[in-house]
C-alpha cells in the first residue's frame, strides 16, 4: 500500500464532503426561495488495480442530484398574480436575453410594462387568445408572447351578434285564444287600448335580456312567453296537441310607462316565434330564433332550448358582444386561461398560460434564477396546456415553496462536518508516517 496512495484517498473524500456541504448550505440558503428544488450528493467509490499481495486504495468521486419532480407544499397569499402549479409542468419564462426557459417559480407581479414578471426578472410568457382559443405548439416556443396585464386600455365594444336562450314553459298556463291580447298584436299603439293590457299581462311570462349594440351601449330586449291555440305547421304539432306557444320580443325602451303594464309597447315585436312541444315536453320547433332590431341594426341569432315539463316558468340566456368597458385587471384560471376584468365587473379571455415539461425533469440544467434548460440527458421539451396530457393544474393566489428538508439538511451538515474530520485524520496519520520514513535516515 502507498502510503502517498492513501493521503491521495484522504484528500478525495474531503473534497467528496466538502462538494456534500455545499449542497447542505445551497438548500438551507433556499429554503424560502418559491419554487427552488433541493439538490443533494451521490457518492461513488474509485477503485485501482490491486496485487495479490498490495492494496491501493482509490477514492471517492460525487453527482450531484436534483429533485425537481418533487412537489413543494403550497401555501395562499393575497395576490392574483402569484402562480403555483399543483402536478407536473413549468412555467416558460423569459429573461433579458430573450431566450424562453423552465421554472416552478411562479412570485410574479407587474412590471411598469403590464408584463407579469417573477422575483428573478423572468417574464411569463403565454399564448394571445383571438376570436378563439389558441392552440399549441407542442414541440416548441413559437406563438409565445409575454403574459400582459394592462392590455390595451382604450375603451373596447363588441356588438352583440349570437345567444342562447334556455328555459321551461308552464303546462298549466292559460290559453290565449284573443289574438288581440298576444303580446305581438299589443305591440302597436295602434292596437285598441280595452283589447290590449290585461288580458296580456295576465296570461304571459316575462323575462329580460341584455344585449350591445355596435357602439357598446347596452340594449335590453323583453321576452314574453305566451300559450296559444294550435296554428298550422310546419312544423306540425303532435297529433292531439291543442295549444302551442308565441314566444315574443320587444324593444325595453319602446314600454309603457305608465300605469302597471309595460303594454302597449311604442313599436312592434322585433322577433316572433311560434314554439311547439311532443308529448315528453321536447322542443319540436327549429331551435332558431332571430331578433331584427330596426332602431339599433342589430341582428341576433338566438340558440334556443326550452322545454315544457313540471309546473314553472324558467328563462335565463346569455349573449355574446362587449359594453364599452376599459380593462382593470385580470384573473387566471385553473386551466391558464387569463382572463381581462373590465370595469362593468365584465371579463374576457386574452391569453392562456402553457405549461413544458421533459422526460426527466431531474436531469435539467439548472441556471441562475431558479430556472432550468432541457438538454440531451433531460429529453425533449414538450408543451401543452394546464389539466391535459398529463400536466397539473395552475393555481391563482398561491406559491408552491422550496421542497427542502431544513431537519434532514442539518442532519447532513453534522454527517459530513463527521466525515470530513475522519478524513482529515487519514491524511494526518499518513502525514506522521511520511515523518516517520524520514527520519529513518537520520
Amino acid at each position: 500500500m502507498s502510503i502517498f496512495g492513501s493521503m491521495k484517498t484522504a484528500v478525495s473524500g474531503m473534497n467528496a464532503q466538502a462538494n456534500r456541504l455545499s449542497t447542505v448550505s445551497d438548500n438551507i440558503a433556499n429554503v424560502n426561495t418559491t419554487g427552488y428544488k433541493a439538490v443533494s450528493t451521490a457518492f461513488s467509490s474509485l477503485v485501482l488495480p490491486s496485487g495479490a499481495g498490495n492494496y491501493n486504495s482509490g477514492g471517492v468521486s460525487t453527482t450531484v442530484r436534483q429533485a425537481v419532480s418533487d412537489q413543494g407544499d403550497i401555501s395562499y397569499t393575497t395576490s392574483g398574480y402569484d402562480l403555483a402549479i399543483s402536478g407536473d409542468g413549468f412555467f416558460i419564462v423569459q429573461g433579458a436575453d430573450g431566450v424562453p426557459v423552465l421554472t416552478r417559480a411562479g412570485d410574479f407581479t407587474k412590471d411598469d410594462s403590464g408584463n407579469l414578471v417573477n422575483s428573478a426578472g423572468f417574464t411569463l410568457m403565454g399564448y394571445p387568445w383571438g376570436s378563439s382559443a389558441p392552440a399549441v405548439v407542442v414541440n416548441g416556443f413559437d406563438g409565445l408572447v409575454p403574459i400582459n396585464v394592462l392590455g390595451d386600455q382604450k375603451l373596447e365594444a363588441i356588438a352583440t351578434r349570437t345567444g342562447t336562450w334556455t328555459g321551461n314553459l308552464k303546462p298549466g298556463a292559460t290559453v290565449v285564444t284573443d289574438a288581440a291580447a298576444l303580446p305581438s298584436a299589443n305591440g302597436s299603439v295602434t292596437v285598441p287600448p280595452a283589447t290590449s293590457p290585461t288580458a296580456a299581462t295576465n296570461n304571459t311570462q316575462k323575462y329580460s335580456i341584455v344585449t350591445y349594440d355596435k357602439l357598446g351601449s347596452k340594449v335590453m330586449y323583453d321576452i314574453y312567453y305566451t300559450k296559444v291555440p294550435v296554428a298550422p305547421g310546419p312544423p306540425a304539432p303532435p297529433a292531439g296537441t291543442e295549444y302551442q306557444w308565441e314566444m315574443s320580443v320587444f324593444r325595453n325602451a319602446d314600454k309603457n310607462t305608465t300605469g302597471t303594464s309595460s303594454f302597449p309597447y311604442s313599436s312592434a315585436a322585433v322577433s316572433v316565434k311560434t314554439i311547439s312541444f311532443d308529448d315528453k315536453g321536447q322542443m319540436l320547433s327549429p331551435p332558431g330564433a332571430t331578433i331584427t332590431d330596426p332602431v339599433t341594426g342589430l341582428t341576433i341569432d338566438l340558440n334556443l332550448d326550452l322545454s315544457q315539463v313540471g309546473d314553472n316558468f324558467s328563462g335565463s340566456g346569455n349573449v355574446d358582444g362587449q359594453g364599452a368597458n376599459s380593462p382593470v385587471d385580470i384573473t387566471i384560471d385553473a386551466d391558464g386561461i387569463v382572463y381581462s376584468k373590465y370595469d362593468d365587473g365584465s371579463t374576457k379571455p386574452v391569453f392562456q398560460i402553457p405549461l413544458a415539461n421533459v422526460p426527466s425533469p431531474d436531469l435539467l440544467t439548472l441556471m441562475s434564477g431558479n430556472v432550468y434548460s432541457a438538454n440531451g440527458k433531460s429529453g425533449v421539451t414538450v408543451t401543452g396546456f394546464p389539466q391535459t396530457s398529463g400536466f397539473g393544474k395552475i393555481q391563482a393566489g398561491a406559491l408552491e415553496g422550496s421542497n427542502v428538508d431544513l431537519a434532514g439538511e442539518l442532519t447532513e451538515m453534522i454527517e459530513s462536518q463527521r466525515s470530513y474530520t475522519a478524513n482529515s485524520k487519514v491524511f494526518q496519520t499518513g502525514s506522521d508516517l511520511m515523518d516517520v520514513l524520514v527520519n529513518l535516515k537520520r
